[in-house]
């Protein structure tokens, strides 16, 4: 035990030392705030832009084929009244107007034409603009408020449903839930190269020997894995507080949904399963990295296989909309089943609501299963693979001989 809590303690300190693991875990929300700087700063200016544009006044005239603008309106914006087309034309042409619009007779079927002088990229939107707000200005003064407010898509709805008797909002029930399958994303996408090269760092300084004389390898593989895991709550925490700070501060600014974070239900149940999801879940992976960089001898060639487990991670989320919609098919259950795929079709369903109580017990033991085993062949990879400098373990070297099963 007190190896163990020496070799945990110094892989946390160690890492937290290190410049990478702080540059790792600050760039995720750095680039977030930044995206949300440029946005943010790019919505004001466009927005005053096209305030500016909208209250820009240019001279016009225009020709009615159809009869579809106001008289009224033509008459406000001071605009001429042209029976032929190239005559427009001509004006803009020489600098007689600024813009010149045509409604043809069906403009239904025919398209109408905005002729104008260049005023730059951004501000000759403001032309087409005026040319169909008199439209919807026209026509607005033609039919009753309720009419427009269904053709412009401004009627609210307001929807309830219903589950067992009981007032059930399906979106803000995954929002809890579905935050073990964000946090597991997030971790194994920033977090897999360390634990990937978390055995090889030893082998590749040529200090392995001496560590291995005075701790044993199941200690060390196991101090290793607890401390990543402290390591991986660490940069949670890290990511997602100025996350939370981004969304209450500029939320509206950027136009996020509005989400009242005070009223988000929290089923007891379907939270246990998504923790017990998320931790087995990630100890499997964990296990399965260390595993995978045990077995190699240098951090170089451990990283050449981290794109496949990748896949096996992240490879499901392809067939994202089957576990919605078809959650009792076939390939779901084999990728919710199959302790490599697992993880994200699991926590998915669960967040969702179509995982049943047996089907999560199931893949719970699954996982839990698979992380053990993947443990005890990881601890046996590094116990034969860390003097290993040159090559990779073979599994008949592994588990071939019984001479290397009564070894220590």
């Amino acid at each position: 035990m007190h190896n163990l809590r020496t070799v945990f303690t110094f892989e946390v300190v160690r890492t937290l030392q290190k410049k990478s693991f702080w540059i790792t875990a600050l760039s995720f929300p750095i680039v977030i705030a930044l995206v949300v700087a440029i946005i943010f700063f790019s919505n004001q200016a466009t927005e005053q832009a096209a305030s500016e544009a909208q209250n820009q006044k240019f001279s016009l005239a225009i020709t009615d084929s159809g009869n579809v603008i106001s008289p009224q309106i033509i008459s406000q914006l001071n605009a001429q009244r042209i029976t032929d087309k190239q005559v427009g034309i001509d004006k803009v042409k020489s600098g007689e107007v600024d813009a010149y619009f045509y409604y043809p007779k069906a403009i239904d079927t025919d398209k109408v034409e905005v002729y104008a002088k260049d005023v730059g990229l951004f501000d000759n939107s403001r032309y087409q603009g005026t040319a169909k707000a008199l439209l919807t200005q026209s026509a607005a003064a033609t039919v009753d408020p309720q009419t427009i407010a269904v053709l412009q898509d401004k009627v609210a709805f307001a929807s309830t449903t219903y589950k067992n008797g009981m007032e059930y909002d399906g979106f803000k029930q995954l929002i809890a839930p579905g935050l073990f399958l964000v946090l597991f994303y997030i971790l194994i996408a920033m977090f897999g190269n360390q634990m990937l090269t978390s055995t090889t760092e030893e082998k590749e300084n040529r200090v392995i020997e001496m560590i291995l004389t005075t701790i044993k390898a199941k200690t060390l593989i196991i101090g290793k894995i607890l401390s990543l895991i402290v390591l991986a709550l660490i940069q949670v925490v890290v990511i997602i507080i100025p996350l939370i700070v981004i969304y209450l501060q500029f939320g509206s600014q950027l136009q996020l949904p509005n989400i009242d974070l005070t009223n988000i239900p929290l089923d007891p149940a379907r939270i246990a399963i998504g923790a017990a999801l998320f931790a087995t879940s990630f100890m499997l992976f964990t296990g399965l990295l260390v595993a995978l960089g045990a077995a190699m001898p240098t951090a170089k060639e451990a990283s050449g296989f981290f794109g496949v487990i990748m896949i096996f991670i992240f490879g499901p989320l392809y067939a994202f909309s089957l576990f919605i919609s078809a959650p009792q098919s076939g390939i779901v259950t084999f990728l919710s089943f199959f302790p490599l795929t697992a993880p994200i079709p699991l926590m998915l369903r669960n967040a969702v609501g179509n995982l049943s109580f047996s089907e999560a017990a199931i893949g719970i033991a699954i996982l839990s299963i698979s992380a053990v085993i993947v443990l005890a062949i990881a601890i046996r990879l590094f116990r034969y693979g860390a003097l290993e400098y040159s090559k990779r373990l073979s599994l008949s070297s592994i588990f071939g001989s019984k001479k290397n099963t009564s070894q220590k």
